[in-house]
């Protein structure tokens, strides 16, 4: 449980800092779908810190394989689809467009078992 409250901070905390720093220091350099990209990939850094938080205190009886699989999902799926979106706002190879959707399936699965461990137990 501590452990993924601690990662719900982290994610939570790098969610607004990414937020800030796009409202303040990128605001000027990029460009309105640039921006919007950058806002999207701060806005889904900070649900995955959301998720991981909920399955911290959904574990707090029991640290059960489906929130460990629930915490893994969301983790790396937030971390490729908000990763590869913010790096094509600043103008990150296209490549990574093919990679994005990845995150988001990591993502969804995530929020699947969440569901279904929570229904489960």
């Amino acid at each position: 449980m501590r452990s993924a409250l601690l990662l719900s901070g982290l994610w939570c905390a790098a969610a607004v800092a990414a937020g800030a720093f796009g409202a303040h220091a990128l605001a000027d350099h990029l460009g309105a779908r640039e921006l919007a990209h950058w806002e999207t990939a701060a806005r889904y850094l900070f649900y995955t810190g959301l998720g991981l938080g909920l399955t911290g205190l959904a574990s707090a009886r029991a640290e059960l394989p489906g929130w460990i699989w629930t915490r893994r999902l969301l983790a790396w799926g937030g971390a490729v689809f908000a990763g590869t979106v913010g790096a094509l706002a600043l103008g990150g190879p296209r490549w990574l467009g093919a990679v994005t959707p990845l995150g988001g399936i990591l993502l969804i699965a995530g929020f699947l078992l969440f569901a279904f461990t929570a229904w489960r137990h």
